[in-house]
């Protein structure tokens, strides 16, 4: 039986991302499949304390192995920023288009554009705490382009590629995208313990 791995998360595409870079060895389900609907506070100031809360609350709540996310948006000419803010830049009920156009106004005149995705994966493995990161350089073009993706995806194009992360199918994205770093790291310890 092919087992099952929670995904702390109710964020579809993320899910969707994840499986797809992991493959069939293992299912990822999200919270909302696991029966979970609790909202987990992010209260941290790093991507690594947001993705180790979440996946140790899910623990506490389910005893059974899972794992988090935490990914932002660094912006060089912006100190860092959006940061672990990403979610919710232009404000907590924010969504992608309203935090797309505060990056926009906030990158108005900078010469600088480099940026990069950073994720972090918190997995709880039979009570064990491991983190694995994932990283994808870019840069921040002046406006939209692209329909697919979410978030920071249609005005990020990262390095050596010519077309934004909201121009790009799954496929390509996957061959540039920090979540999918991240998640081959993860897939790695996995199939590791599974021996």
């Amino acid at each position: 039986m092919q087992p099952t791995l929670i995904f702390a998360t109710g964020n579809r595409n993320k899910v969707a991302e994840i499986q797809h870079a992991i493959g069939d060895i293992i299912k990822v389900i999200s919270l909302e499949e696991a029966g979970i609907h609790q909202d987990i506070p992010e209260p941290y100031d790093t991507l690594e304390e947001n993705a180790s809360i979440k996946s140790q609350t899910i623990f506490r709540l389910t005893g059974k192995s899972c794992f988090s996310e935490d990914t932002g948006l660094e912006v060089d000419a912006l100190n860092g920023e959006p940061g672990v803010r990403s979610a919710r830049y232009a404000g907590e009920d924010a969504n992608h288009a309203a935090n797309v156009k505060k990056l926009l106004e906030n990158m108005e005149g900078k010469e600088n554009r480099l940026a990069r995705f950073r994720t972090v994966i918190s997995l709880i493995w039979e009570g064990k705490e491991y983190k694995f990161e994932g990283i994808c350089e870019g840069e921040i073009i002046h406006e939209p382009r692209g329909s697919k993706g979410f978030g920071y995806d249609p005005v990020f194009i990262p390095k050596g590629a010519d077309k934004t992360f909201a121009q790009m199918n799954m496929e390509e994205k996957n061959r540039y995208s920090h979540r999918k770093k991240a998640a081959l790291q993860l897939v790695t310890f996995l199939q590791q313990m599974k021996k």
